[in-house]
């Protein structure tokens, strides 16, 4: 029993350093259109982001219900897994999570935990612990539609901005405004965001304490006020501390955001979110964010997507899910060891995490440098039009 108290403390830190890389691998997702703008100041931008992130931990616990009580079977009187697979999970997700944040990869941290999650449980307890039904029908289907319908909403609306704001064409300034608009947008993301991913480390730590050896509480039951708060404040203190990397690759990497289009990618993206929210879909909000940029930059005559870096995000997606899974599966397998198991588990993963920091430190990208490349932010666009014949007096 002291083994089980022993390995549930683990997770429990586990789940909370996983929640803290989630907030600063998600950053981007709020902040980098208004960062490349020049809406908002980076800090400023990060500070705004942490605090909504707080706040929308506390308005919906749908999604912590779906991982907690959907994703993986309940076997005769609790959960299949036990908690030293849940650990081997959450290394997986971290894992790929601190290294896609190295290659400034805006991959999804809740596909991560999912795919670490089901490896882990595949080893541990079979094929069978997994509801493939769930899986699918609130995990899958969403990755795949979500983009898409958050780029078709950002494409119309940018057209539409650009369209009521035309007389503005060719003016320096013109569309400013959209820039202070953009400060609401973001804001609604980040409140948005708070409300989908805090809850999905509240649903691993929910989903520990219902296995049947602790005992704490009862299978299907919401997480309790502490994992809430707990949850809140480690995704908020990581969402402050700024993805700088991904939200270059967002801001800039994707194609030139300009506040019009900004402002229609942020607002298609904070409905789509809390829409999957209010349903239990686990969203990825990092997919959302990335289908609205690429959206309003084909929405925006003149602007060009770099499909080669959209290539490359896209491919981070695929793979993230086996990806995580093969490292849970590898992290199961040793903890099957028992305590020594999970000892090796914790100092390898340790040891990577460090690996990869000091890796990061040869190329950093912090606030002052993240916009270094965004063209003046404060102009509108200039479109060019074919001149009007003039018309000859007779």
């Amino acid at each position: 029993m002291e083994l089980v108290t022993l390995t549930v403390v683990l997770v429990i830190a586990l789940a909370l350093f996983f929640d803290f890389t989630n907030g600063f691998h998600d950053t981007a997702n709020a902040m980098a259109t208004p960062i490349a703008t020049g809406a908002l100041k980076p800090k400023t931008a990060v500070l705004l982001a942490a605090i909504l992130n707080l706040v929308g931990a506390f308005l919906s616990t749908e999604v912590a219900k779906t991982i907690s009580g959907g994703l993986i079977r309940e076997g005769e009187g609790g959960i299949q897994i036990g908690p030293e697979l849940i650990f081997a999970g959450l290394i997986g997700a971290i894992v790929w999570n601190m290294l896609t944040w190295l290659l400034g990869l805006p991959s999804s941290s809740s596909h991560a935990l999912f795919g670490g999650l089901i490896g882990a449980a595949i080893v541990g307890a079979g094929f069978g612990s997994i509801d493939f039904g769930v899986v699918l029908s609130k995990v899958i289907l969403p990755a795949l539609i979500a983009p898409v319908t958050a780029g078709l909403v950002a494409y119309s609306a940018t057209k539409l901005a650009y369209r009521i704001t035309r007389r503005y064409d060719g003016k320096p300034d013109g569309r400013d405004g959209f820039r202070y608009a953009q400060i609401f947008s973001s804001s609604l993301v980040a409140l948005a965001h708070g409300t989908n991913d805090a809850q999905k480390t509240m649903g691993v730590i929910t989903l520990t304490l219902t296995f049947i050896a602790v005992g704490v509480q009862s299978v299907g039951s919401g997480p309790e006020l502490w994992v809430i708060v707990v949850c809140a404040f480690a995704i908020a203190l990581g969402t402050y501390m700024g993805g700088w990397r991904i939200i270059k690759t967002i801001g800039t990497g994707l194609t030139d955001v300009k506040p019009a289009q900004g402002f229609a990618a942020e607002t298609s993206t904070a409905a789509t979110i809390l829409a999957s929210s209010h349903l239990g879909f686990a969203l990825s909000t990092t997919q959302v964010a990335s289908g609205s940029v690429i959206g309003s930059g084909l929405g925006r005559r003149g602007s060009t997507v770099r499909w080669g870096t959209a290539g490359r995000i896209a491919l981070g997606w695929l793979m993230t899910l086996p990806a995580a899974g093969i490292v849970g599966a590898l992290a199961a397998a040793v903890a099957h060891l028992g305590l020594v198991g999970i000892i090796i588990d914790a100092v390898v993963g340790i040891g990577v995490i460090l690996t990869i920091f000091l890796l990061s430190r040869r190329n950093e990208v912090n606030h002052s440098n993240v916009v270094s490349e965004v063209a003046d932010s404060g102009r509108a666009v200039k479109i060019k039009r074919n001149p009007k014949p003039k018309k000859v007096k007779k």
